[in-house]
């Protein structure tokens, strides 16, 4: 068993981390952290574009037709009527839905190339290197 110990040991000292093996686990972590950032930002637009759904909700079930509704733009609140505000709730929602699939692409993008350095480092590293995200 101290064999065993020891090799492993043996093992460990052997590997050699070289410069380009740095520059793959900065990016790695890069590019892990970058994803997290567009996930946070993925789920802030999901939760706009539900309350954009719930306000097109709201003012589909207004019974006065001919009153102005507020929308704000920016800072300001201006009056529009019904229709007026529904359309701009519509493109408000397809600009963002625009966005989210923007932004899910390049998350994708992202899992490609932790994928390709996951493989990279793993081949050299093995059990000696975590790339797994805690999950805590």
């Amino acid at each position: 068993m101290a064999a065993a110990t020891m090799k492993r040991s043996v093992a460990v000292e052997d590997v050699v981390v070289t410069f380009e093996d740095q520059q793959k686990i900065n990016k790695f972590a890069r590019n892990t952290s970058r994803m997290a950032e567009l996930k946070n930002e993925i789920e802030s637009k999901k939760k706009t574009l539900q309350n954009l759904q719930d306000a097109s909700d709201e003012l589909m079930m207004l019974e006065d037709d001919t009153s102005l509704v507020s929308y704000q733009i920016g800072g300001v609140f201006i009056g529009h009527s019904q229709e007026e505000t529904q359309e701009m709730l519509e493109t408000a929602k397809e600009a963002l839905e625009q966005e989210v699939k923007s932004v899910e692409e390049r998350v994708s993008e992202i899992q490609q190339v932790l994928g390709d350095l996951k493989v990279q480092l793993y081949a050299k590293f093995g059990d000696n290197i975590n790339l797994e995200a805690d999950e805590s």
